[in-house]
């Protein structure tokens, strides 16, 4: 097919976008770049197979939470010219803030079938808008409790990077934001385009909607304030876990104290939950990557390969080794 027939026909994969204010850039750009590399031979860049348009009210940037701004395409329009509408959400506090215009417009683009993404906190913003009812929906587990608390009664979908429900597509924000794109890819024009797309971005394959997020063990969620920051500690000290006491004297308590918020919120004391934590990402870099287990213990604040495989033996039954391979290691040598 010549360049200028192939410039003329019509794209495969027609994706609008509406960015909220202080929306997340990286979890735009991941997306963008997806469909930019799908959208023509090797990566330079013409919208033959792939179009998208950011959309807006107004033609006034959209400042990204980073700061950075996004100059729209064109205003909103008719929903129906475009086969997926996606709209990419950031900081919660803004969410309120979405001029009454695009719900109206997300409205219309559901009574039209058009599918509706939600990027990032864009779950929130459909939620909102009365669009995600009766559809489950993905958000990051970062965001769970933010969830709760503004939609009584729905149960988000924390543990995994996407959710596809029918024309409802939901992602947690980051780099899921990439393997959503590819399963879009994936779906309009075939699985070899969507692996292009994702190894010139250095991505080794693409990601099931399944798989787990990186980040707390659910049952680790919690309200508790002072316990979701002494968790945020640990996970920002990961290589070398900070002690209960270290924690308590940051956050301006006791020691005693914070056991007994850990004791009331979770039922268990701040050691094991640290200790949950750090075996929650022994267990994804077991699962994710070819690591060793002296790198993986490394990383994960253990002081070597056999005190990891001791732990990780006594809380799971098994070696970190046998729980790898249990997984049906699909893993590249």
């Amino acid at each position: 097919m010549s360049a200028l027939t192939s410039s003329t026909a019509t794209p495969r994969l027609r994706v609008g976008f509406v960015l909220a204010r202080r929306f997340t850039l990286s979890a735009f750009a991941n997306f963008v770049d997806m469909l930019r590399l799908a959208a023509d031979e090797g990566d330079r860049s013409r919208p033959i197979h792939c179009s998208w348009r950011v959309l807006s009210v107004t033609p006034e940037p959209v400042r990204s939470s980073c700061g950075i701004a996004v100059t729209p395409d064109e205003a909103l329009g008719d929903p129906e010219r475009f086969d997926y509408i996606v709209i990419v959400g950031g900081l919660i506090d803004e969410i309120e803030h979405l001029a009454p215009e695009y719900a109206a417009f997300l409205h219309r683009a559901a009574a039209a079938r058009v599918p509706l993404v939600g990027v990032c906190t864009g779950a929130f913003i459909l939620h909102r808008a009365g669009l995600m009812q009766g559809y489950r929906c993905c958000v990051s587990w970062f965001h769970h409790d933010d969830f709760l608390e503004q939609f009584e009664g729905i149960l988000p979908v924390s543990d995994q990077i996407y959710v596809v429900d029918r024309d409802r597509l939901t992602c947690s924000g980051g780099a899921s934001s990439a393997h959503l794109a590819a399963f879009l890819i994936d779906r309009h024009m075939g699985r070899a385009v969507a692996q292009k797309s994702l190894h010139i971005m250095i991505i080794d394959e693409a990601m099931a909607a399944d798989d787990p997020q990186p980040g707390l063990p659910l049952e680790l969620k919690t309200h508790d304030p002072l316990v979701r920051r002494a968790l945020l500690i640990l996970q920002q000290s990961m290589d070398a876990p900070p002690g209960v006491g270290a924690v308590a004297e940051r956050l301006g308590v006791s020691r005693r104290k914070l056991e007994r918020h850990f004791a009331a919120a979770l039922g268990i004391s701040p050691a094991e939950a640290f200790l949950r934590v750090r075996l929650s990402q022994v267990r994804l870099l077991l699962a994710r990557s070819t690591r060793t287990i002296g790198e993986i213990a490394l990383q994960t604040g253990f002081c070597d390969a056999s005190h990891l495989i001791r732990v990780f033996r006594q809380q799971m039954g098994v070696t970190p080794d046998t729980w790898r391979n249990s997984l049906g290691d699909v893993l590249p040598e």
